[in-house]
């Protein structure tokens, strides 16, 4: 254990260089080569599949982002470009992958151009901001541009924080920061690219936020818009038609709840946008809604129980979705003519990263990044309900991680109010019972699923320390349908409480888990459920809160997003005594006797550092041991390294201090 778990810097210790130790073995063996995917991008003629690859060279930054290729020949990089490079589209014809590189400012996406037969990059004109995404047109001819403000911030799933960080330069360090409301580069908006005459334009719709755009038939785009350009405006963001020449936007449907992931046949005449209760911008899950310019209104779309994250037009009426079913990941295409729906591919693994996403052909083929628990991130196709795998990354570190990493297995039981809860158990070898660390999921509209090592260094890490680690999906979690994730709206920190205690009771009944030995971490909404539970219940003998929110008050006033908080708490943050009171943790601090460690990221705009601050005050006037970790240069959750070594180092010392379990490896 470390000798002091309040001092700064801890390389010199022991314990910071076992957790050394697993990184380098789990890591280098694959530095500088191409160790994990995302992005998947179907070549027309279904022979090869671009992605983004991420490459590490040392245990120290950040993964650069690098264009790929994955074919019957195995993975390759496609350029030798030392930038990051992100978002790869075929052209319909195949003969070019679109994609985005910083080449010029670190951090700021442009538009280039890769001819497939030739390896040649050309680079289009700059654009005002930095490219989130691209989609070619149906014809070939241009390329729609998704260009965010450099003053914009980044969604809470990937790190909140300024979406490009800027150096102070030659301004003197006292000058101050100054906010007095939107700013014109904090705005996001659409460009279009024309190939022949080597052309950007930007589409010239005044006062909308573009949060998300694709083609909507040759003359118009459909896009995702908001009057406002601030994270918590798109919380009630609408769906639009936009025409090209004009500018004009017409409004195609709204709702009481968020909308995202829209999709237009080739022609345009036919529109679907996933409509959902949803916790974080780009985290969408939920129904399809059909509409359109020749549709008599909208109509909702039986995808079989999926909560659906990626949604394609394989022509103009066939519509491919993907999602998840419980703990399932689920594919199927729906018939707009006949009203139909088919189910193409289930699976208890999955694919994606926070979600289920491919890239489909027009035959319903689709390319993935294909992985689960125990199989290493593999560049595959499914074709026909099966999974047909064309290169695997796995690598010497991938298997030591399989070695130590224990099993994974689904487990379910009942709520006290006979609701049925599911999650994911990861267990050392070796009989029980086990301490066990409930790792409570972020949104609270997210849900796990059978991901390699379930997507975290923390699970891997901690079981190879001999922990048992419950990763549970309460009420409020995706894959259950709309009722299941709006059950925890004006509720957060209510009944769902009880879905995490009463799953502890079934494992210590079961004799999987100790029950002396519990502990509890989490992220952001798993941040404020693991302060949350320790001043609700005293069994727990540790907890580890990550980016957390502990006053909802605050939390109000000072987050990025502060409509997320009176859309789920229901509640208006001047009511005296109601729920911002009522379910903040700092409020019962005094209840609290469990030795806390919260860690927190100073750039985080979703959950701001003070929230960690004010709970660890409130717990030290308790008595209670409470340390507080907050990290420079990080957003909503530590991502980059050797933060993330230091962080895991504490982490499993204060589940070693407080509740030890006898390491089933020396990691």
């Amino acid at each position: 254990m470390l000798e002091d778990p309040s001092a700064r810097d801890i390389r010199d210790t022991e314990d910071f260089a076992r957790i050394l130790q697993h990184f380098e073995r789990a890591y280098a063996p694959a530095f500088g080569k191409v160790r994990s995917a995302t992005s998947p991008a179907a070549s027309a003629d279904g022979r090869s599949i671009a992605f983004v690859g991420e490459v590490v060279t040392s245990l120290d930054g950040r993964p650069q982002a690098q264009l790929c290729l994955a074919d019957r020949d195995g993975v390759r990089r496609l350029t030798e470009s030392a930038k990051d490079e992100r978002s790869p589209q075929f052209s319909p014809d195949g003969t070019t992958i679109a994609f985005t590189s910083d080449r010029d400012v670190a951090g700021v996406q442009q538009l280039s151009l890769l001819d497939v037969a030739s390896g040649e990059v050309r680079h289009a004109p700059a654009v005002d901001g930095t490219v989130e995404y691209l989609h070619w047109s149906p014809d070939g001819s241009r390329v729609l541009l998704g260009v965010a403000g450099l003053g914009a911030d980044l969604a809470g799933g990937q790190g909140s924080g300024p979406i490009v960080r800027h150096e102070q330069g030659d301004v003197p360090d006292w000058m101050p920061l100054v906010d007095a409301g939107f700013a014109r580069d904090d705005w996001r908006s659409a460009w279009i690219y024309d190939c022949a005459d080597d052309r950007v334009e930007r589409l010239a719709v005044t006062g909308l936020n573009v949060w998300e755009v694709v083609w909507g038939g040759p003359d118009a785009v459909l896009a995702v818009t908001s009057p406002a350009p601030d994270e918590a405006a798109w919380y009630t963001a609408d769906l639009r038609r936009i025409a090209l020449d004009t500018a004009e936007a017409e409004v195609v449907h709204t709702a009481d709840r968020q909308l995202g992931l829209p999709a237009a046949s080739p022609s345009g005449q036919r529109v679907a946008v996933v409509q959902a209760c949803s916790s974080d911008r780009w985290v969408v899950a939920g129904d399809v809604v059909l509409t359109g310019t020749g549709a008599a209104g909208a109509r909702r779309v039986d995808t079989l129980g999926v909560d659906v994250t990626q949604l394609q037009w394989l022509d103009e009426s066939r519509l491919a979705f993907l999602g998840q079913r419980g703990l399932d990941t689920v594919a199927g295409v729906h018939d707009a003519d006949t009203g139909e729906t088919t189910e193409t591919w289930c699976t208890d693994a999955t694919c994606g990263d926070r979600y289920p996403v491919a890239s489909f052909l027009p035959d319903g083929t689709a390319a993935v990044v294909h992985h689960s628990y125990t199989v290493y991130p593999e560049l595959a196709w499914v074709r026909d309900g099966k999974v047909d795998v064309v290169a695997s990354l796995r690598h010497a570190g991938a298997d030591y991680l399989r070695e130590v990493g224990g099993e994974v297995a689904p487990v379910t039981w009942t709520a006290p109010d006979g609701w049925e809860i599911e999650g994911l158990l990861a267990t050392p070898d070796g009989p029980g019972p086990h301490p066990l660390v409930v790792f409570v999921h972020g949104g609270p509209v997210w849900s796990y699923r059978n991901r390699w090592m379930m997507g975290y260094a923390f699970t891997p890490l901690l079981v190879s320390r001999g922990y048992a680690v419950l990763h549970p999906n309460p009420r409020g979690s995706s894959g259950r349908g709309q009722e299941f994730a709006e059950a925890v709206f004006g509720d957060m920190g209510g009944v769902d409480t009880h879905d995490y205690l009463s799953g502890i009771d079934a494992l210590v009944a079961d004799g999987v888990v100790d029950p002396d030995r519990v502990g509890v971490t989490g992220q952001s909404y798993g941040g404020f459920m693991s302060a949350w539970l320790i001043t609700q219940d005293p069994r727990f003998a540790a907890a580890v809160p990550m980016a957390p929110v502990t006053n909802w008050y605050s939390q109000h006033h000072t987050s990025n997003i502060p409509h997320f908080d009176q859309l789920f708490l229901a509640d208006d943050p001047h009511a005296a005594g109601g729920r911002y009171h009522e379910r903040s943790p700092v409020m019962f601090a005094d209840r609290v006797r469990t030795p806390t460690l919260q860690t927190t990221g100073l750039d985080d705009r979703c959950t701001p550092p003070g929230q960690a601050l004010e709970f660890h005050s409130a717990l030290l006037e308790a008595g209670v041991p409470s340390v507080c970790v907050s990290y420079p240069n990080e957003g909503h959750g530590v991502r980059g390294l050797p933060a993330l070594l230091d962080q895991c180092t504490r982490l499993v010392d204060w589940y070693d201090r407080h509740m030890p379990a006898q390491p089933t490896t020396e990691g």
